[in-house]
């Protein structure tokens, strides 16, 4: 299955607020930057598009002007009360619980690693044809994690620890 994941564009959230699942919304200008973008590498083409519910995602995936599927399963993971809050100011005691249980601490008390990894890999074992996809840098993380294979919990695990930082707007192509 070829993948073509783009990010969603930069959202209207000052730097360093931790805004997982909370619905944020992008600038018109931002959203028509990345779609234009897309349209000049002839993105999506004749693929099918499918896109998390989140404003940021949805908005960019109707901004192509084609027909879209929403999937719940291709949203940021839950932060709980962590979202929405400088990451900053999240206690460093959290910060360390969660990285010492990157698989099933519940950061914020909302969504662990495994249980994102395991929403993001039925939506993947559910697709059959090659796709765009417009999601998060999270979702991305464990798309291309559950892409190279091994069980679940090894690539939830190898999405949480990967450094790698997602551009907004970048795209990533994951080959058959």
């Amino acid at each position: 299955m070829g993948l073509i994941l783009v990010r969603h564009p930069q959202p209207d959230v000052a730097p360093g607020i931790c805004y997982g699942r909370s619905d944020v919304s992008t600038s018109i200008e931002a959203i028509e930057r990345v779609a234009a973008g897309l349209r000049a590498a002839g993105l999506p083409g004749d693929l099918p598009v499918h896109a998390s519910p989140l404003l940021r995602c949805a908005r960019l995936a109707a901004a192509l002007d084609v027909p879209v599927t929403l999937d719940a399963r291709l949203a940021e993971m839950d932060f709980g009360a962590w979202e929405m809050r400088a990451w900053n100011a999240i206690p460093r005691a959290e910060v360390d619980a969660w990285a010492a249980d990157l698989l099933h601490y519940r950061p914020g008390g909302g969504e662990n690693v495994l249980e994102a990894a395991r929403r993001v890999a039925a939506f993947r074992q559910e697709l059959r044809h090659p796709a765009l996809v417009v999601c998060h840098a999270g979702t991305i993380r464990l798309l291309s994690a559950l892409h190279a294979g091994g069980a679940i919990e090894q690539a939830a695990l190898r999405a949480a620890s990967n450094s790698h930082r997602i551009g907004y707007g970048e795209v990533i192509v994951l080959k058959d």
